[in-house]
């Protein structure tokens, strides 16, 4: 049987609380999803720009960290 609480991000493995941690790891995941937005915002100016108009989805992947924005 595991010890701790996979579902919560501020404790360990072994379920003890590890707060520098989790504000670390949330910081960082803060910065990608601004420079995600920061992105998207680009793209639907650049369009309004050029008149245009995304219809469908955009399905993006930061090279960085492999993540897949849908």
């Amino acid at each position: 049987m595991p010890i701790g609480n996979r579902n919560d991000p501020r404790r360990n493995s072994l379920g003890y609380s590890d707060p520098t941690a989790y504000a670390a790891i949330n910081k960082i995941s803060k910065e990608e999803d601004e420079r995600f937005h920061q992105l998207l915002n680009v793209i639907f100016r650049i369009c309004e720009l050029a008149d245009y108009e995304i219809e469908g989805r955009i399905v993006l992947v930061d090279k960085r960290n492999g993540r897949v924005w849908r």
